[in-house]
């Protein structure tokens, strides 16, 4: 083996010693490097050691014993779910019955791995499904992790590759603990009704194990080829409809119909909510843009009617933006929309 080689396998040594990991797997580590050793020494490819880099700097770098600790205060919860989003009480009431819940299970030393039902939420799109997975992912203090089921053609998108290839990757949830950093951060699974129907039933086969509490203790991604506890792992799942879900997988789910949004809340939800949140994400000042009321509903119905308030969002962002131009080219510091000037800033 060249100075080059023995370099390489040095490091790949240190770094399996260095870190917290199952023994076993870190044996089976050790084994992949005396292996380079063979193949280098009777002459074969060089490419064996960056496939075995590759596959050490995963395995050493996933979160195989951290975990955050949930802080779960229903004062504080109840306190933040109304500060990022307006109205849905009852939608807002469910979630904190599922805190209770996991709070019960937490004080519960006879529980080890504890975990509510899963909720799913389903509704038109931008009636706030994700935010509110994201809210339950912010009072509990965990890492979340964003599945997108849109994106997805196959089931080695969610399991992973064999790494028996330099250009293997692992999956979407081997991905995602690794960037952050928790075995127990909850984990998102977005729009499960726009999975592409050619492979929905093996990508559903996948889903199935994830959310079964006998099984995702011990899921293996095929390119780290070792079993990962998922079990502390809290799953949320979206989806527009469920009309091409699996009864399987809706067996696992708890649903909550997610409401449509009427004018009068949209109108609410842009002034208090969307309007300050994109001013702020800008840069600028609240004060900086003033919207009379007249111009309000216009603004809550770009396209025409919408169970959501995605189209609206945008709306605001583009007069926002506008805005910025406009401040940034020194045409003023404030400005007032109304009636009157509003196509100007809606384009």
């Amino acid at each position: 083996m060249d100075n080059s080689a023995l370099g390489q396998t040095k490091r790949l040594l240190q770094k399996i010693e260095s870190v917290q990991m199952p023994e076993n797997l870190r044996q089976k580590a050790y084994e992949q490097i005396e292996r380079i050793g063979l193949v280098l020494k009777y002459g074969g490819s060089f490419s064996q050691i960056d496939i075995t880099e590759k596959y050490i700097d995963w395995i050493t770098s996933l979160p195989w014993y951290t975990r955050t600790e949930d802080l779960i205060d229903l004062d504080k919860a109840k306190e933040l779910l109304d500060k990022d989003h307006y109205g849905a009480e009852q939608i807002k009431k469910r979630i904190l019955e599922y805190l209770s819940v996991l709070k019960l299970q937490k004080e519960n030393k006879e529980v080890k791995s504890y975990h509510a039902p899963i909720l799913f939420f389903v509704g038109l799109v931008g009636t706030g499904k994700t935010t509110f997975a994201l809210s339950i992912a912010k009072t509990l203090g965990r890492k979340l992790i964003r599945i997108p089921f849109g994106g997805l053609s196959s089931p080695l998108d969610l399991r992973g590759q064999s790494k028996t290839k330099p250009e293997s990757e692992p999956g979407l949830i081997i991905k995602g603990l690794r960037r952050v950093k928790t075995k127990n951060p909850v984990i998102l699974l977005d729009e499960l009704d726009r999975i592409d129907p050619e492979s929905r039933s093996s990508i559903m086969g996948v889903l199935v194990e994830l959310l079964d509490p006998e099984q995702n203790n011990a899921f293996t991604d095929y390119f780290i080829d070792y079993p990962f506890d998922l079990s502390q792992a809290i799953f949320i799942a979206t989806a527009n409809n469920t009309r091409s879900i699996p009864t399987a997988v809706m067996d696992r789910l708890e649903v909550i119909q997610m409401p449509s949004y009427t004018d009068s809340e949209k109108i609410i939800i842009a002034k208090n909510y969307v309007l300050p949140r994109l001013l702020k994400e800008a840069g600028l000042n609240p004060d900086t843009i003033k919207i009379e009321d007249s111009a309000w509903e216009k603004i809550t119905r770009p396209l025409g009617y919408d169970s959501g308030i995605r189209s609206m969002e945008r709306t605001i962002d583009g007069i926002v933006r506008k805005v910025a131009f406009k401040i940034v080219k020194g045409e003023g510091t404030s400005f007032v929309i109304n009636d009157a000037n509003l196509k100007e800033y809606l384009g």
